[in-house]
C-alpha cells in the first residue's frame, strides 16, 4: 500500500484492501473488482469497459467499401481463369 494512507480512496472511513493497478489509489473490498484477473476501482473499470465497447463496435460498409470488394473480387476471379487457361493451353 501508498506510505501513510490505509483507507479507501472512494470510502475514507473504510480500510484500505489493496491497489487500483490502473490509478495506483488505495480501495476497500467494495470497491476492489477483478477484470481480467487484475484489481481494479470502478471508476477504472468503467474506464477500461468503455474502451472495449468502443472498439468492438461495427462500423457500416460505405459505398467505397462495397465497390473496394468488388473490384478485389473481379480481380480474383480474373486471376482465375487466367490460370485455368494457362493450364488447359498446356
Amino acid at each position: 500500500m501508498i506510505q501513510g494512507s490505509g483507507r479507501c480512496h472512494y470510502h475514507p472511513e473504510r480500510t484500505g484492501l489493496g491497489i487500483c493497478v490502473e490509478c495506483r489509489r488505495v480501495i476497500c473490498r467494495e470497491c476492489t473488482t477483478q477484470f481480467e484477473g487484475i484489481n481494479r476501482c470502478a471508476s477504472c473499470l468503467d474506464q477500461r469497459t468503455r474502451a472495449l465497447t468502443v472498439s468492438a463496435e461495427r462500423q457500416e460498409w460505405s459505398v467505397g467499401n462495397v465497390l473496394l470488394a468488388l473490384l478485389a473480387g473481379a480481380v480474383v476471379y480474373g486471376g482465375v481463369l487466367l490460370v485455368a487457361n494457362l493450364a488447359a493451353g498446356l
